[in-house]
């Protein structure tokens, strides 16, 4: 059997964690720079908030209805997504970390013949320590799990649990082939077209029909559908292919210096990520853009690749390599809107073969990169940085006009709890007045 475990409306409940006043009250986040929606609480959704809606079309609607809308805080979503994917690890031998709000569990080698109290346990677990509610789905495949998992979200009058243990054809008969894990917008289209409209539908097809039409893929949707393991848990997270860092600024820049001090800080974080998975870059593309959906203005837009003689995942490497495009593509008179960096041609760091004749030592690179690292992990990103890049987090090149304080990320924004000790904790006229009583031992 395999769990899912899914937060309901994960960003606005990371929100609601710290200021519980917005529980029950219709509550958006926004993507980067406060464009569009990317998160809705039932109540906004209620108020047909669309996914992907401009904040523009929905302004009207904060003092109407009382809606909140925060900036996109993803330390602080990605702090409480750690905290609850630890604390799932201690119900299953095997966590595959799915996306940053859920996660599947691997619930074989588990004696509990009714696996309902303990899919409540960890639903009650996750909503106690950690303040977010989830909802849980348990079913022998993982397309069956997260169809569960849909069916507990759905019903507001259960307990946030479905379990799908056996005889799930008539559940199957009322999901959407739409709504299947992995079948897409034109696939969906195509099945429909062959009158297989629900997940019931799918699960009797033929076979033959199924791997010509939907390949080998849509093969083992269909056997998962059946109850037949086919897609197995990947608890390990593969390297990436590639990495990038891509921003659309909150206002247009138009100095080479400014658009450099930007390059230079997505390069540093694109070096960050390679040396997180131990990997190194051959090929470095640089890319800067105007706003092209800005009527009347210049439009111009660039990219240039160089090469590294050998791969590397030196932030003065990196750095020095972005400047060098941008002097090759930056053209005066434009207001770049966005601009990017992409690593690609990776390579583990432990297979890297240095050029005979390169004048780079690698292994002073490599020690500088440790000792940089470790302090930015200790005291903060960007306390040790490259010159080239911007003071501080560089964050004054996005717009975040309703950004949320990062109670779980930085200390000057950690709630703090003033306790009191009254003298005579039963004594009305105490000269110590508290807010929170406590008992001497």
């Amino acid at each position: 059997m395999i769990a899912l475990v899914d937060v309901n409306c994960f960003y606005v409940s990371c929100e609601r964690v710290f200021c519980p006043a917005l529980r029950g009250l219709p509550v958006v986040v926004l993507s980067n720079n406060d464009g569009c929606v990317v998160a809705r609480s039932d109540e906004a959704k209620a108020l047909q908030i669309g996914m992907g809606q401009p904040l523009f079309e929905i302004r009207g609607m904060v003092k109407k209805h009382g809606l909140k809308v925060f900036s996109s805080n993803y330390p602080l979503y990605g702090d409480m997504s750690a905290r609850a994917m630890n604390i799932l690890r201690r119900f299953a031998p095997s966590v595959e970390v799915y996306s940053v709000d859920e996660a599947f569990l691997d619930l074989e080698d588990l004696a509990f013949a009714d696996l309902t109290p303990h899919a409540l346990n960890i639903r009650q677990t996750v909503l106690r320590w950690v303040g977010l509610p989830v909802c849980v789905g348990v079913a022998p495949t993982k397309v069956l799990a997260k169809i569960a998992n849909r069916i507990a979200k759905k019903d507001k009058l259960g307990n946030g649990v479905c379990v799908l243990a056996d005889n799930w054809d008539a559940v199957l008969q009322d999901v959407e082939v739409g709504d299947v894990w992995c079948i897409g917008r034109q696939y969906a289209n195509l099945l429909r077209g062959y009158g297989i409209k629900t997940a019931y539908d799918l699960a009797h097809a033929d076979d033959t029909w199924v791997r010509k039409h939907l390949t080998i893929t849509g093969l083992r949707i269909k056997k998962e559908l059946e109850g037949e393991p086919c897609i197995r848990l990947e608890t390990e997270t593969p390297d990436k292919k590639s990495v990038g860092t891509t921003r659309s600024f909150r206002d247009p820049l138009r100095t080479k210096d400014a658009l450099g001090k930007a390059l230079a800080d997505f390069a540093a974080r694109c070096g960050e990520k390679l040396r997180r998975q131990q990997s190194s870059a051959a090929l470095l593309t640089a890319f800067i853009h105007t706003n092209r959906f800005a009527k009347g203005v210049p439009q111009y837009g660039a990219s240039f690749t160089v090469s590294f003689s050998t791969p590397t995942n030196s932030t003065l490497q990196l750095v020095k390599a972005a400047q060098y495009v941008l002097n090759k593509i930056y053209r005066e008179g434009y207001d770049y809107k966005n601009a990017g960096v992409l690593l690609s041609g990776l390579t583990p760091q432990s297979n890297v073969q240095i050029s005979l004749f390169d004048p780079v030592s690698y292994e002073k690179h490599q020690r500088l990169m440790v000792a940089m690292d470790g302090v930015n992990a200790r005291y903060g990103r960007n306390t040790v940085q490259v010159a080239a890049q911007t003071i501080g987090t560089g964050a004054q090149l996005t717009r975040q006009t309703q950004l949320s304080p990062c109670y779980t990320t930085k200390w000057d924004d950690m709630l703090v709890a003033h306790v009191g000790f009254a003298r005579d904790l039963y004594s009305p006229y105490s000269s110590v007045r508290a807010e929170l009583y406590s008992k001497r031992p």
